[in-house]
């Protein structure tokens, strides 16, 4: 049994055509088109999707911007904006040019008088490419907090409540810095739920987390600060904001409505099981195995092949190894043992914005045949596995999904093709 090609060029597909749906320009400028902004413009992005976002930003309102900032991941920048300073930043854990980053939205955003309007562009990322340390905190502080949040395994909304408390300008505090100016938020989401307070942290948006909540996780996951960060984890964040207004204008379950409506139109009846993922992504890959498992047995699944079965959502890794790989690598990798020796399956991982974990996939693809090459390369699956090394063996067995840095981040999609 060879690698179903028919079926991983339909795999690309989806993939090629979903992610193009959720570029956010047409996003942007129905956000933007028709809203009462007064005054000066400043405009301030910051995310994996700030250069899109801004970009689309500056073909709309043209030379009513008096200034713009961009702050995104390395890589992500496609070019230079007219009026706009541009800045790449470290994600996922913060670095320098992240507070410098916060520090010249900071002083735009003084800039403003009370007749302006403030125009904040915020993609999924923002959490670490914008950052401003609290008073009595350096930047090695929340770097070492965030490694730790990371290799625990902690879900995103956790993490976040977290780095709220160490950051001058998450959770409400970047809004809370100018307070004349009108500020309009526009949003891409990259969380399931579309929580405002969690997408990049919420820096203009009011809070709703206590310390009782960061109690909870320190608990849950045996965690142990420095003196420094516990005294700023106890300090509260703002709790009521009115002069900031917002809008959503992507998400996962746009993004699973676009990957439905694109294996559709490639013949694939198709189901969305969830936007809601959130589970470890070893425990996902195996459940979407299982799932390709039963649509094999009459009576068992209630699909009909051909069919995709998608989902959409943000699982983590718990770091057991060194080795290198994303969430979405070893979802994939995760499903290939449980379709071993399957026909006309596939399963595929992808992140919305190119990029998985450290490296330079955007996730994996796996079908019947991936374990019988892995094992004829001379690979071990459980100690790839145990050392989080999806990255290496996927790139061994033509694996790999690289996009390349798209300009969206609106979270991740799995999905199952059978015929």
């Amino acid at each position: 049994m060879g690698q179903n090609n028919e079926l991983r060029e339909d795999a690309k597909r989806i993939i090629s055509r979903s992610i193009q749906d959720m570029l956010p320009d047409s996003a942007v400028e129905h956000a933007l088109v028709g809203v009462d902004l007064p005054g000066s413009i400043y405009v301030a992005a910051f995310g994996k999707a700030a250069w899109q976002m801004a970009n689309a930003a500056a073909r709309i309102l043209g030379k009513r911007i008096r200034r713009g900032v961009v702050v995104t991941k390395y890589a992500h920048a496609r070019g230079e904006i007219p009026g706009f300073q541009i800045l790449e930043a470290g994600h996922p854990v913060p670095d320098e040019n992240s507070v410098r980053g916060a520090e010249q939205i900071i002083e735009l955003m003084k800039e403003a008088g009370e007749q302006d309007s403030i125009v904040l562009l915020v993609s999924g990322g923002g959490s670490a490419l914008l950052e401003k340390p609290e008073e009595g905190l350096t930047l090695d502080d929340i770097q070492q907090v965030t490694e730790q949040l990371l290799q625990c395994g902690a879900a995103i909304q956790e993490i976040n409540v977290i780095r709220k408390r160490l950051s001058a300008v998450k959770g409400g505090k970047l809004a809370m810095m100018c307070r004349k100016a009108r500020i309009y938020q526009v949003v891409l989401s990259d969380i399931i739920d579309d929580n405002l307070e969690m997408i990049a942290s919420g820096p203009a948006c009011a809070d709703t987390s206590t310390y009782e909540d960061v109690r909870r996780i320190k608990e849950k996951y045996n965690l142990r600060f420095s003196e420094k960060v516990e005294a700023a984890l106890q300090r509260e964040t703002p709790k009521q904001i009115d002069h900031v207004e917002s809008v959503i204008t992507g998400s996962v379950r746009e993004l699973c409505r676009s990957a439905a409506r694109n294996a559709g139109e490639l013949g694939y009846e198709p189901y969305i099981l969830t936007a809601s993922l959130d589970c470890e992504a070893r425990e996902a890959g195996e459940f979407m195995a299982s799932i390709a498992r039963s649509i094999g047995k009459v009576g068992q699944a209630g699909f009909v092949k051909p069919c995709a079965i998608i989902a959409g959502g943000e699982t983590v890794v718990n770091l057991t190894g060194s080795g290198k790989g994303g969430r979405n690598q070893e979802l994939a990798l995760s499903a290939a043992r449980g379709i071993d020796g399957m026909e006309d399956v596939v399963v595929f991982s992808v992140g919305s914005d190119g990029t998985d974990g450290p490296t330079d996939a955007a996730g994996g693809m796996v079908d019947g045949c991936t374990m019988a090459r892995l094992r004829q390369a001379g690979m071990d699956y459980e100690k790839i596995m145990k050392d989080n090394d999806s990255y290496h063996a996927l790139k061994q067995v033509d694996g790999l999904i690289v996009t390349g840095a798209t300009g969206t981040n609106v979270n991740d999609v799995a999905v199952i093709l059978c015929r």
